[in-house]
């Protein structure tokens, strides 16, 4: 790519000086440039050495005024990039495309964003130096042709200078957009030190991460596949569709926020009980499919939905009477999308609301599975005799998601964390519990398993509840495993006392660090 001077000096070495002085021979250099491009035409197999002379061809030999074509169907530079790379695909006819109607467009695709013919001349041209200057290029004459040159000219001449600007506009547009964040995260700390709602006094780290250090969290949830899978869990989706449809006086009239709607479920849930206004916030692509979703079930009238993250977007209302969502990670915690539950709540839910689930917690237990150890940890002492397991070092520290089989429990379980939704403040999202084990079966204790149980109980007549346990039906959070390098021989009857500390990792605020102090042993565990 060319690189270009600004107005304190310092240019590429490829690009000349336009000074008067040298004028003549710097065109002669630019010219000598351009007689090297062949372009080849859209309706045949004729080659010219430009962009303007393949347009004038075209106009004389296929009949097809490509200018008069852009005017008609009001294109803009991607319309004009498109219409090119439609015909060289579909080789369409120049009298098709003369006599389309003004409605009919059929390269409206994005497929046609793609270059049909690598390094397309034709794809470089400006629209609008376009539209100027060819008028001055269809010409029967050969003072019409002195006159191309003219243009061809003062065409470089513009070209050049918007250029200049187009990069001073960029280098602007950077400063701005870094001025721009500053302000937002000091316009919410102001907000929250002004003990909005029930702020914790912090925006946390989430909150404060910017819309492109978060993109690939939220790119994730764009596609369906996540949605199908989310939708087709019962265990998970008739819970929140029961806690909403068999408490109706919950939301009888309510006005409700669904953050991170997805697909708009829970929003229409919510209408459907009887709530009088329903506002549903998302930052993924998947909330375009919600938008058509909720006028295919004529819930238009009572759901509104937002593109956007909730720590930025603008509500409609000011206060809401409960937020609902289905926040819940990996190990419960794991994503981090309970912080924005949180910010919502401390913003926008009214005295007296309710955030939904309202109670969580998360329990341990210990497992005996040798058969999983040998596979994933013992392997490494012997690969096809050679030693490996320094690899063990690295294979330990990750948590491991994955359905358990229930036999190989080997303690009762033990909740280690209760969080109550609706009064937790962000800082007690990370903490650190005492622990205490008591085994069923003498055997090895390869591993513990982490899960969590939601309920549904505040002001509800009809409770709901479901759990993510190995003992129970499998939702798609499955459980969270954690390997021990070496088991620790155990007894029934005896207790299996420990420590844990959760905690969010510092550089990728949606990732879990997990420390477990154990019988003598320190590791830590990463969730992402």
């Amino acid at each position: 790519m060319a690189e270009y001077t600004d107005h304190d000096g310092g240019a590429g070495d490829d690009v000349p000086d336009l000074s008067d002085s040298d004028n003549e021979e710097q065109w002669q250099w630019m010219e000598a440039n351009d007689n090297n491009v062949q372009v080849t035409c859209l309706f045949c197999d004729k080659m010219s050495n430009s962009g303007p002379e393949t347009l004038q061809h075209c106009l004389v030999e296929h009949q097809v005024d490509l200018v008069e074509v852009v005017k008609k169907h009001k294109l803009d530079d991607y319309g004009y990039i498109k219409m090119i790379n439609y015909i060289r695909t579909e080789k369409c006819s120049g009298q098709s495309l003369s006599t389309l109607p003004e409605c009919s467009i059929p390269w409206e695709s994005d497929e046609y964003m793609r270059p049909a013919l690598q390094d397309d001349p034709l794809l470089q041209i400006d629209l609008e130096e376009l539209c100027e200057g060819m008028g001055m290029l269809v010409g029967p004459s050969t003072g019409g042709q002195c006159e191309a040159s003219r243009s061809s000219d003062a065409l470089l001449q513009r070209a050049q200078a918007a250029e200049e600007r187009a990069q001073r506009t960029e280098e602007a547009l950077a400063r701005a957009m870094d001025d721009l964040h500053k302000l937002k995260l000091l316009a919410q700390g102001l907000v929250l030190n002004a003990d909005v709602g029930r702020g914790t006094g912090s925006l946390g780290a989430v909150a404060e991460l910017r819309e492109d250090e978060d993109e690939a969290y939220f790119s994730s949830y764009g596609h369906y596949s996540i949605h199908e899978e989310m939708l087709k869990d019962k265990v998970r989706t008739e819970s929140y569709r029961d806690f909403m449809y068999l408490n109706p006086e919950v939301f009888k009239d309510k006005v409700v926020l669904d953050v991170g709607c997805g697909t708009g479920i829970l929003s229409m849930f919510a209408a459907r009980a009887g709530a009088k206004m329903v506002i549903g916030v998302d930052q993924s692509e998947i909330i375009y499919q919600a938008m058509d979703i909720v006028r295919s079930n004529q819930l238009q009238d009572r759901v509104t939905l937002i593109k956007g993250r909730i720590e930025e977007v603008k509500l409609p209302v000011e206060k809401v009477d409960i937020i609902i969502s289905e926040w819940m990670g990996y190990f419960l915690l794991f994503e981090s999308m309970l912080d924005s539950v949180l910010y919502a709540r401390d913003l926008y839910l009214a005295e007296g609301g309710s955030v939904y689930p309202d109670r969580c917690t998360i329990s341990l237990a210990a497992v005996g599975d040798t058969e999983k150890h040998q596979d994933r940890i013992a392997f490494w002492d012997d690969v096809y005799g050679f030693k490996m397991a320094c690899m063990k070092r690295a294979v330990v520290p990750e948590a491991v998601v994955q359905v358990l089989k229930p036999d190989t429990l080997i303690s009762e379980p033990a909740v280690i964390q209760g969080i109550d939704c609706n009064a937790v403040s962000l800082s007690e999202l990370e903490f650190a519990s005492d622990f205490c084990l008591k085994i069923t079966d003498s055997t090895d204790c390869t591993a513990i398993v982490g899960y969590f149980d939601i309920f549904f109980d505040r002001d509800c007549g009809n409770k709901v509840m479901f759990s993510t346990g190995p003992q129970v039906t499998k939702t798609h959070w499955k459980q969270t495993v954690f390997l021990l390098e070496n088991p620790i021989p155990v007894q029934a009857g005896e207790e299996l006392q420990g420590r844990i500390t959760v905690r969010k990792n510092k550089k990728d605020p949606r990732s879990l660090f997990i420390t477990f102090d154990l019988h003598d042993m320190k590791q830590t565990y990463s969730l992402q």
